[in-house]
């Protein structure tokens, strides 16, 4: 793909939603839109399920009730899609999606390039833990990269322990992965994970950058007082959480910090230029699309068909001029 620019800002929303509050947080999404926006960044990675937070297994149905719905110019993506057509941004947003006219939940990733059309989105192929009671498997018909026209280049993602899957990691770059878009939760805030957490994530995202050739932008939310008390008013007082958290940065492919590494309740994009450019430098040392792949030795394939029923051919081809064009024509 030839790129249109080869420098550019990019940044990690590290951020706090408004816990369990769809409508409240798709207005903060849009405000962090703007303010990148005003700070001339062009691509915006948000953190996991940051759209309504990441779950609660008690409180499944209210959760559902949040989830959002991911139809072009729908009740929940329009604001979003608007406000990346106004201010140029392209965005990679993590929101839990629910299936229009269902209620099946994924763990997702949204693409939006900088004219407001959706790209696709990634269903997190396995859902860790506890969350396999919130979330379906995804399918390899969502591993995809996406080609954010505005840039000249290719970004996909994976979210937080998806990023262990090496398979997942592979598929990625054999579809020339330039930029990475790695979404985490406030991991470092859960009971058992407090000494570990930052460490594994800054792990597997030097490890993907290295191994992939990739910038990588790794985007954590973290727990506030008003998740805390949501919890508290409608679950009782939890042990297991506590406010704090995340690890947001911007990661050169040869490992270096463009960066962060950010952590704690400031709420902060984390911004870094990047050259793409700089990438024919590190790949005329390894190119795991290319010369490092051996493929006669190192034999590698993945299902990339769809098998939800809801993941049509097309679902996300109609632009967005295309459709205020109709909605021009059914007024008339």
């Amino acid at each position: 793909m030839a790129s249109k620019q080869t420098k550019f800002k990019v940044a990690a929303a590290h951020a706090a939603p408004v816990f369990m509050d769809k409508t409240a947080t798709i207005k903060k999404v849009v405000r962090l839109i703007e303010q990148a926006a005003a700070e001339d960044i062009k691509l915006l990675v948000f953190p996991e399920t940051f759209i309504p937070g990441y779950p609660q297994v008690s409180a499944l149905v209210q959760y559902a009730e949040q989830s959002v719905v991911v139809e072009h110019n729908g009740e929940d993506m329009a604001a979003i899609q608007d406000a990346c057509r106004r201010t140029g941004t392209s965005v990679n947003l993590g929101v839990s999606e629910r299936m229009a006219h269902g209620h099946t939940l994924f763990n997702s990733q949204v693409t939006i390039d900088a004219d407001g059309s959706i790209l696709g989105v990634h269903r997190k192929l396995q859902p860790t833990y506890v969350e396999r009671l919130v979330w379906a498997q995804g399918d390899g018909g969502t591993l995809r990269t996406w080609p954010i026209s505005s840039l000249g280049c290719n970004l996909g993602g994976l979210a937080c322990w998806e990023n262990t899957m090496n398979g997942a990691r592979q598929a990625l770059i054999t579809q020339n992965q330039h930029i990475h878009a790695g979404a985490w939760p406030a991991l470092s805030t859960m009971a058992g994970f407090e000494a570990v957490a930052d460490a594994q994530i800054e792990a597997l995202m030097k490890a993907h950058a290295l191994t992939a050739q990739v910038f990588v932008i790794t985007a954590s939310n973290y727990v506030d007082e008003t998740c805390l008390d949501w919890m508290e008013e409608n679950l009782g007082k939890q042990d297991l959480v506590k406010a704090g958290g995340g690890w947001s940065s911007v990661l050169h492919p040869f490992c270096a910090f463009l960066a962060g590494p950010h952590t704690g309740s400031e709420e902060k994009l984390v911004q870094a230029e990047i050259d793409l450019s700089q990438l024919k430098a590190v790949k005329v040392w390894i190119d795991a699309a290319g010369h490092y792949q051996r493929p006669e030795i190192l034999q590698f394939g993945f299902d990339s068909r769809s098998h939800w029923a809801d993941q049509k051919p097309g679902r996300f081809t109609a632009r967005v001029e295309d459709r205020e064009g109709e909605k021009e024509a059914e007024e008339k």
